[in-house]
């Protein structure tokens, strides 16, 4: 009966992302629109096959994405609603599943499949709307968090791809470029190759003046998003709070909230390069590098939010692993499911939108990097008072 209840533990987390992700392909595929974006991406691929704008700058809502993610998406296209939908959700599944499994075989653990499991497990609350919903947030995490891992390793190629990867799936993986490229300078010349490979492919595929059309309406759709914002959208990031209790912040203000916090960012993120365990470098730089473009994007929506859940759950289940017992442990593991659980009740969630994730994620996030920051400041204590008394021994 115990290796019963050993299996089930170890397996269980998998088991349930994979129902999920079963479940959630079934749905896809009798109803391809139902509660889904998909339909912006087959209508962004119509539109550049029918040399067409997929672009709606006035209301900046639709399609959001380079003209390079209409070009990925095209095969998905041809092969239908049913099929191609299901397809898009099960690429992405993929790839940030097989992120999960590249980081845990970094740390390394004497359980791989519990550890993997528990992060599964702790994660699928905050990351079944956007699996469900098809959004390119889904890639976007699993390509960001793969480009760290292989930058930090030293694999350009690898980083090329991951790289161009990421910036197809959304624009704002410029920042994890950015944060990698001042990690390991050595990384910069292949990023910036990404970038314009990303700009360039679309011409593989149309007319010169067509593609340097839809590159303009492109910027002007980053302009507008970023300067004018539609009526239309509602925002989930860390002003919503201030918006929902009736102190908005201006514009300007907030632009400048989101420069400071980039370079907090920045310096965060270099620090524990330098400082914390190589084997957990990667994981803690990339939930750095998520909360800021989760909390800090003007455009973030609260199902985006699963791009930070994924490597706070696996970031929780080492913690879970080092602490062995205790009430820190439960509680942080508890405050991520709960998070993402608010979500799945019509009230509640009418209740708690926009505001109430990002403060969510941003106490359970600052708590974890505390954890990580104490376990690297005792790591550095330790190795200058191996230090300090070697040098006494010699004297």
């Amino acid at each position: 009966m115990a290796e019963i209840w050993k299996k089930l533990v170890d397996w269980g987390g998998l088991i349930l992302w994979s129902l999920v992700c079963v479940i959630i392909l079934v749905l896809a595929w009798q109803n391809p629109d139902a509660r889904s974006v998909v339909v912006n991406y087959r209508f962004g691929s119509e539109a550049f096959l029918a040399g067409q704008s997929p672009y709606n700058i006035k209301v900046a809502m639709g399609y959001l994405y380079t003209p390079a993610f209409a070009v990925l998406y095209i095969p998905f296209m041809h092969l239908g609603a049913h099929l191609g939908d299901s397809l898009w959700r099960l690429f992405g599944i993929a790839v940030l599943t097989y992120a999960v499994y590249r980081q845990m075989r970094r740390i390394g653990n004497p359980n791989p499949i519990w550890f993997m499991s528990c992060t599964l497990f702790l994660a699928l609350p905050m990351t079944a709307g956007a699996l469900r919903n098809g959004q390119a947030t889904v890639l976007l995490t699993g390509a960001c968090w793969l480009l760290t891992l292989s930058a930090l390793e030293g694999k350009k190629a690898e980083t090329f791809l991951w790289a161009s990867l990421a910036i197809i799936a959304k624009p704002t993986a410029i920042v994890m470029l950015l944060l990698v490229g001042a990690l390991r300078f050595r990384m910069i010349p292949v990023l910036i190759l990404s970038v314009v490979f990303v700009l360039v492919i679309p011409y593989a595929f149309g007319p010169f003046g067509y593609i340097n059309r839809l590159n303009s309406d492109f910027l002007g759709l980053m302009t507008a998003m970023s300067v004018d914002k539609s009526a239309a959208f509602i925002t989930a990031d860390f002003t919503s709070p201030f918006a929902e209790f009736g102190m908005p912040i201006s514009t300007d203000v907030a632009t400048g909230i989101r420069l400071v916090a980039a370079l907090l960012t920045l310096a965060a993120v270099i620090w524990y390069d330098r400082n914390l365990d190589a084997k957990l470098v990667a994981l803690v730089v990339f939930v750095l590098a998520a909360f800021y473009m989760c909390v800090f994007n003007p455009r973030v929506e609260s199902s985006t939010y699963a791009m930070l859940a994924v490597p706070c759950g696996m970031a929780i289940t080492y913690i879970w692993q080092t602490e062995g017992r205790g009430l820190f442990r439960v509680l942080l593991a508890g405050a991520l499911m709960a998070a993402g659980l608010t979500g799945i009740v019509r009230e509640v969630n009418e209740l708690l939108q926009p505001w109430f994730r990002s403060i969510a994620v941003t106490v359970i996030t600052m708590t974890v990097l505390w954890w990580y920051y104490s376990q690297a400041r005792r790591s550095v204590q330790h190795v200058r008072t191996g230090a300090h008394a070697a040098y006494q021994a010699k004297s």
